[in-house]
């Protein structure tokens, strides 16, 4: 053993390692995207890892090395997971034969995400196991006690993390590489009456899964990280604390400053360790429940008051005594703590209210799309070609979700990845009068629009899609997609033309357009708009984090007539205001020349401000 600074996502990742895992299989989206990128970095020779089409092709991917005896991850984010879910519930009927971790990070708050799901309720629904660590060196032991209760019952599980375990940083001891466990896999061996699912197995794989969850309950109530810790607490003898997640750490330095309470600790939301819990409600009056981010544990230990006639009254979201949406924080907990158990916190006794009266706000940072970023240039050129006309312009999941800020303006509706060329399709049925716009990123393309596409020609649909071809999956990290050329593996393969699978599909007007040429990007836009069906424009120009920019432009100031337009209209991060003039700031400016291109007077060109 040795100890290692590692990030959670990184812990997780080093976790599977250690636990021999043979395939590693995902989609990007934060919190989730660095455990499949550092195996990537990490693995040994013989683990092989890719960044699937989507999430549901990833779990299918990882279905079939785990029926040949491979041991799986499969990583996503909370909203990955709905994408994933078609094949994971059936999944969970067929099984499995090698180990199967279905990673999902979760994402209170929610911090860069458009749902704040919680992957225990789905842990429930699918009738999966599931692991909640609460901090990073659980993250890292816990991946490896997932892989051996699922090769030990045969069933995919649940790796459940949320934000501050996935981003946080510690210390933690990792095993030497010659610990590292090794799995050989069997293979595929047929067997159509457990690999092919019909209903009549289904009928009794589901009475199985019922009885293999009791089984896990007795199982996770011996389990070492599911535990009680202060029974029999003189302070307060007769008021608990349940918790589980990122959230039983809150609670145990809140705990510091306001004396020791009774404290459950639940690791394995599902099944739910009943009999520990027992064990624990016994002799209290009152439990508050801490947790992120629905009220799981609470209604957990609702219905085993009920069930075992426990006169304990329990408290949580349900009750609002603790926050029902959002993150919680130390100082939220530290107050729910408080309140319930008439303390007063040590700590902020000593702060008087004036001083935390003078504490400053955190400033407001919102989104913006980078300077010289392509996207801007797209969204301009598409709202001038289409200015005074009755339009809808449906986005998507991506950077250019920033496409929304002023003063471009020019996301009118997102949903889902994917989603926008539905919706441009609906709205058009109605609204045949306007010109419906749906943008999608490449990566974005490849995951969850083509079929979209499919069904706007099919169905005889007037839209034009717009591509925002940037050449990387920007908003995760840069990612390849089968559109860049290169796979996880490192391998260089063959690029998939998004262009020629418009052609194929059966569009005839596809044309690819620089949007940093404002000109012809405009020309193009009216042009498609112009005709009738499904036509589409890939504004192709690669995302400047992963492309060298020019020198900086400059202003000339004898020319500039102050009228601020190219701030007024494109908004780029890269023009000022000083001692009320605009000028470019040369440590932002990538010199892209869209702002020279719409200035009225040619005043912008050349190199940069002295």
């Amino acid at each position: 053993m040795h100890q290692e600074f590692l990030m959670g996502n990184e812990a997780i990742a080093m976790g599977a390692i250690a636990a021999g895992v043979n395939l590693v299989a995902g989609y990007p989206g934060t919190p989730s995207t660095e455990v499949l990128e550092t195996i990537a970095k990490r693995r040994p020779e013989d683990t092989y890892v890719e960044w699937s089409i989507n999430e549901k092709v990833a779990m299918e991917v990882g279905a079939g090395a785990a029926y040949a005896g491979a041991r799986v991850m499969v990583t996503m984010k909370q909203v990955g997971l709905n994408v994933a879910a078609d094949p994971l519930m059936s999944l969970e009927y067929i099984g499995v034969k090698g180990g199967m971790v279905v990673l999902v990070a979760d994402d209170p708050g929610p911090i860069s995400s458009q749902t704040e799901q919680d992957t225990r309720h789905f842990s429930q629904f699918s009738k999966l196991p599931c692991f909640d660590p609460s901090t990073v060196q659980e993250a890292y032991e816990m991946v490896q006690d997932a892989f051996e209760y699922s090769e030990k019952y045969k069933t995919p599980v649940f790796l459940r993390s949320t934000t501050r375990v996935s981003h946080g940083y510690a210390a933690i001891e990792v095993q030497d590489e010659t610990e590292y466990k090794t799995n050989k896999p069997e293979g595929f061996i047929k067997d159509t009456k457990k690999w092919v699912i019909f209903p009549k197995l289904s009928y009794q794989a589901h009475i199985n899964i019922e009885a293999r969850n009791v089984k896990l309950a007795g199982d996770f109530s011996d389990y070492s990280k599911n535990m009680i810790l202060n029974k029999g607490s003189k302070a307060f003898p007769k008021k608990g604390i349940a918790a589980g997640g990122f959230n039983y750490t809150y609670v145990t330095e809140a705990l510091k400053a306001l004396g020791k309470a009774p404290l459950l600790k639940v690791s394995t939301p599902h099944p739910f360790p009943e009999e520990l819990a027992v064990k624990f409600l016994t002799g209290l009056d009152e439990v508050l429940c801490v947790e992120e981010l629905d009220p799981v544990i609470e209604r957990e230990l609702i219905y085993i008051c009920g069930k075992y006639q426990l006169p304990v009254k329990i408290y949580g979201k349900l009750t609002l005594d603790v926050k029902n949406s959002g993150e919680n924080s130390l100082d939220s907990v530290m107050d729910n703590l408080a309140k319930f158990l008439g303390a007063v916190p040590a700590k902020k006794a000593a702060i008087s209210e004036a001083e935390q009266d003078e504490m400053p706000e955190l400033p407001v940072r919102p989104p913006v799309l980078c300077a010289g970023c392509p996207h801007r240039g797209a969204f301009y050129a598409v709202k001038q070609a289409m200015k005074g006309k009755k339009t809808i312009f449906c986005g998507d999941i991506g950077c250019y979700t920033m496409g929304n800020a002023m003063p471009l303006d020019m996301v009118d509706t997102c949903l889902c990845m994917g989603a926008g060329l539905g919706i441009a399709q609906g709205v058009n049925h109605i609204e045949p009068d306007t010109s419906c716009f749906a943008f999608v990123g490449d990566s974005t393309f490849f995951a969850a629009s083509i079929t979209g596409v499919i069904n706007a020609v099919y169905n005889q649909a007037n839209m034009t899609l717009i591509v925002l071809d940037n050449s990387t999956t920007a908003m995760t990290g840069h990612q390849p997609h089968p559109g860049t050329g290169r796979t996880m593996m490192g391998d260089v393969v063959n690029k998939v033309s998004i262009e020629g699978i418009l052609k194929g599909i059966g569009l005839e007007f596809v044309e690819t357009v620089n949007p940093l040429d404002h000109k012809a990007s405009v020309d193009a836009v009216k042009r498609a708009a112009a005709l009738p069906g499904v036509k589409a424009i890939i504004f192709k120009s690669p995302c400047i984090a992963i492309v060298k920019s020019g020198k900086s432009l400059s202003i000339n100031q004898d020319k500039c007539i102050n009228c601020r337009k190219c701030i007024r209209e494109i908004g780029c991060p890269g023009l000022v205001i000083r001692n009320d003039r605009v000028i470019i700031d040369d440590s932002l400016c990538t010199g892209c020349g869209l702002c020279s291109q719409i200035c009225p007077v040619e005043a912008i060109g050349g190199e940069a401000d002295e």
